[in-house]
């Protein structure tokens, strides 16, 4: 088992570590002198790291691609007060060394409690069919493994083994909430759907060594394939009614809610809609709360921005929570602590960091 994890770098700063990672993304830059340098984002199951690498560079360009794990030595420091590493020696892992479980992150709810909240849902409809269909589903023992297992998205939000059942759950408890107040909505219906809409992430990502895209996935999203899912479970039930079906595929292609983000109908009934929005409000404030959780060791209550959300964070928690009083010598700055071999090395303008052609893994 690893001794350090990415969640210890507040405990290490400006100390040299000796740790095992998966490479999550790898890129090869050059500096000003054109020189190739690593960039490289490294993550274990407590989070991910950029890392840089300078020196020697051209002995492991080829050594190691994206998803392999490395072995490395090098220097825990911050840069523009983000923890970074820079690395002085790497190498490959060979297989036998690798214990999966170091880093993959991993829910920290207890997914056979998530399992049977889900199936308690289930058991509550009022819908023969909507009921028979979802128990189809949980009753098959490669979907349901999956389904207990399976990240929600690769990095956007609920990226963890047991995600998928997580974000559900947390879905279905919102959906019930909110259906007490439209008694319009077809609750079962919202459910079916809050169920259905993400059950091809199972095929979509794959999570074994890192988060990452099927060859299937890739080529055809999660909502055709829950389609053809839907499809074929459909059979199991008898005398489904067609109207149903039609209305389930609509929540399966309508969740994303915007052509702009990947649904090929918009939502059109009340449950569709309610869906949307209720999937929509849940990914973003997972993703903020992630965020908070990666920079919790920064002093200042705003995050560094948020590509997904499209701003930077104010953590409003610890904004109001109390502060000791400042001392003469807390009101000075403090130096920013960054490895700064030379400008070229810090740089990160495209004319200046641009990825070399051909080089990129």
């Amino acid at each position: 088992m690893k001794e350090f994890y990415i969640c210890d770098c507040i405990r290490q700063e400006n100390k040299i570590i000796t740790s095992t990672f998966v490479v999550v993304s790898k890129q090869i830059k050059p500096k000003k002198s054109g020189e190739p340098y690593l960039a490289l984002t490294l993550g274990d199951r407590s989070g991910q790291l950029e890392a840089k690498m300078w020196d020697n560079v051209e002995e492991v360009l080829n050594a190691f691609d994206q998803d392999d794990f490395l072995k490395v030595k090098g220097l825990i420091n911050k840069y523009k007060n983000r923890f970074q590493l820079t690395i002085h020696k790497l190498r490959k892992l060979g297989e036998t060394e690798i214990e999966f479980s170091d880093y993959l992150p991993k829910t920290t709810k207890n997914v056979d409690e998530l399992w049977q909240t889900l199936a308690d849902f289930v058991a509550s409809f009022q819908n023969p069919h909507l009921r028979s269909l979802v128990q189809a589903f949980m009753s098959d023992p490669e979907i349901a493994a999956a389904y207990r297992n399976a990240p929600a998205a690769k990095t956007l939000h609920h990226a963890y083994i047991g995600g998928l059942l997580d974000h559900v759950v947390s879905l279905c408890r919102s959906c019930d909430l909110v259906c007490q107040n439209y008694p319009q909505v077809n609750r079962d219906l919202v459910l079916t759907g809050v169920f259905l809409h993400d059950i091809g992430k199972i095929h979509e990502l794959t999570y074994n060594r890192s988060f990452s895209y099927t060859t299937r996935g890739q080529l055809l999203g999660h909502m055709i394939i829950e389609l053809e899912m839907l499809q074929a479970k459909l059979a199991l039930v008898p005398d489904f009614p067609p109207e149903l079906k039609t209305l389930l595929e609509h929540l399966v292609i309508s969740h994303h809610g915007q052509y702009e983000f990947g649904s090929p109908k918009l939502p059109m009934f009340p449950e569709a809609l309610l869906l949307h929005y209720m999937d929509d409000l849940d990914s973003k404030m997972e993703a903020m709360r992630a965020h908070f959780e990666r920079e919790a060791d920064l002093e200042s209550p705003w995050t560094s921005y948020n590509a997904s959300l499209g701003r930077p964070l104010l953590n409003s928690a610890k904004y109001l929570a109390p502060r000791a009083p400042a001392s003469p010598e807390d009101s000075a700055p403090a130096a920013e602590v960054a490895v700064e071999k030379d400008e070229e090395q810090v740089s990160e303008s495209p004319e200046e960091a641009s990825t070399i052609p051909g080089l990129q893994s």
